[in-house]
């Protein structure tokens, strides 16, 4: 992954009043801005990927993918709090010479975006043809499309909500219970927090996936096991995964910062915010999700002007948006191809 960094030297205000010195934001880039400039394609990531869109969104991003670096000008940054190269809870604190860890102030969706908007003028991006994201990266490209209506020409949200939910909240807050339950958490070191950053992970899974997922995925077939299951070590496995290329103190604060989604903040509600998009929106449901449900992505193609929706099912419920690539494909292109401003495109199934 060639991730390049940008450095900005002002001083970097948060929505909070708390300010950032040094502020770094890693990116990358693939393809070329052409002539007209009307060819970007920005990506907003999700909680624990990185700005490398064409490593974790192979099928929809690549060579011989929809969004490709030979049409496209792909960009993607990694988000503020995020350890792949912006800084995050483990960057030096110029005040102290020391890793922030715990000291690292609170931030929000919209700080995350103000963060894009620097890369953007930096790169000499006036118009975004196509803002898109999942998830986090989902709640990133609507608070985009609603601080700069004119800049983004095209929006596509993705199992992704206009506002967090409670439920979303709940799991979020027990992934940090779990996280504090390890007292090393506090211990202000880089793998401080590793093994309740293995079991906040665990629980995170639950809601990715799903009922259906697991009993197909990780069906036993041995009658006669009483320990050591299927479902067991993978939950085990996947949260070793996570500690191997992350760390308890970003995944402390990108949960924050999800919880702090809620478009209609200071915008005297959620639905007057949503009416100030002015982006031809496909907005994209999952029916199996339990962590997004659809009715949220619903909401948003209800309350947004010229928005279209579109829904399919998946196996793997709400990490479906990162694997059926087909179905989204699909998706994407009738709505490109077809005027369906303000319809329902036909919905699209997965066995």
């Amino acid at each position: 992954m060639n991730t390049e960094v940008f450095k900005y030297t002002k001083t970097f205000t948060l929505e909070s009043g708390s300010e950032l010195h040094d502020l770094e934001i890693g990116f990358n880039t693939y393809g070329k801005l052409n002539k007209n400039k009307d060819n970007v394609v920005w990506v907003c990531h999700a909680l624990t990927a990185n700005s490398d869109v064409l490593d974790w969104w192979q099928g929809l991003f690549g060579k011989d993918n929809y969004f490709n670096p030979e049409e496209h000008f792909i960009v993607c940054a990694n988000i503020l709090g995020s350890p792949y190269g912006t800084t995050n809870p483990l960057s030096t604190n110029p005040v102290t010479g020391q890793p922030y860890y715990l000291a690292f102030p609170q931030f929000t969706i919209r700080d995350i975006v103000k963060a894009h908007q620097l890369l953007a003028d930096y790169l000499n991006i006036e118009d975004i043809h196509i803002l898109i994201g999942g998830s986090l990266g989902g709640q990133q490209s609507l608070e985009w499309s609603i601080i700069e209506p004119e800049r983004i020409k095209n929006l596509i949200l993705i199992a992704t909500n206009a506002r967090h939910s409670s439920w979303g909240i709940a799991f979020n807050e027990s992934q940090r219970l779990a996280l504090t339950a390890d007292r090393t958490f506090y211990n202000n070191s880089p793998e401080g927090g590793a093994k309740g950053l293995k079991a906040a992970r665990s629980i995170a899974l639950i809601s990715y996936r799903g009922y259906k997922t697991y009993n197909v995925t990780q069906q036993e077939d041995d009658d006669n096991r009483t320990d050591n299951y299927k479902a067991s070590s993978y939950q085990s496995y996947q949260g070793e995964k996570l500690v191997n290329r992350f760390n308890a103190y970003s995944y402390w604060y990108l949960t924050k910062v999800m919880d702090s989604h809620n478009a209609g903040r200071g915008r005297n509600g959620v639905e007057k915010a949503l009416s100030l998009i002015k982006a031809k929106t496909l907005v994209i449901g999952i029916k199996s999700d339990v962590l997004f449900p659809v009715e949220e992505q619903q909401y948003l193609f209800q309350h947004i002007p010229k928005a279209s929706f579109s829904e399919f099912d998946s196996l793997y419920g709400h990490d479906g948006f990162l694997i059926e690539t087909e179905a989204l494909t699909n998706i994407i292109t009738s709505f490109f191809k077809t005027d369906v401003k303000g319809k329902i495109i036909e919905l699209q199934r997965i066995a």
